[in-house]
């Protein structure tokens, strides 16, 4: 599949996921890949305060939301380069998955979700059938 590029619209879109603005927070950067019968989704979010996290879900849409608090005012600071503020990203996510049971967990300033594969989605045997000789079925009426 080829894709168009606009360099400015690449420019503008890198900048936004690494300083962030007031209509987009910045983003938190992600590994996905299949385990199985799962996904996997990690995303980085060192410092964050667990109770901040807000993990929601609205069809397959999941929204993942985390705040760093802002740097107290009487601090002088030498360096203040972390991003501070509201951290949000959405994941749009397949209809093979089943996400009435996503688990998560938040250890190390790592966000993991588990989301596995719906049953309907996982690969299954089909029973083929001998002896018929694919000769049409009498219909008693």
């Amino acid at each position: 599949m080829l894709m168009r590029t606009d360099p400015f619209r690449d420019l503008d879109r890198f900048t936004q996921q690494v300083l962030g603005t007031a209509a987009r927070p910045t983003v938190m950067p992600m590994d996905a890949w299949r385990d199985g019968d799962q996904f996997l989704v990690e995303l980085d979010l060192p410092g964050i305060d667990p109770n901040s996290l807000d993990l929601d879900i609205e069809r397959n849409v999941v929204t993942v939301r985390a705040s760093r608090p802002e740097l107290d005012s009487g601090r002088e600071m030498l360096a203040a380069e972390r991003p501070r503020g509201v951290f949000s990203r959405q994941l749009f996510l397949g209809e093979s998955l089943d996400t009435d049971h996503i688990r998560a967990d938040y250890t190390d300033g790592v966000l993991r979700l588990a989301i596995p594969v719906a049953e309907k989605a996982k690969p299954r045997k089909i029973e083929i059938e001998h002896g018929n000789g694919h000769r049409p079925q009498a219909i008693n009426a």
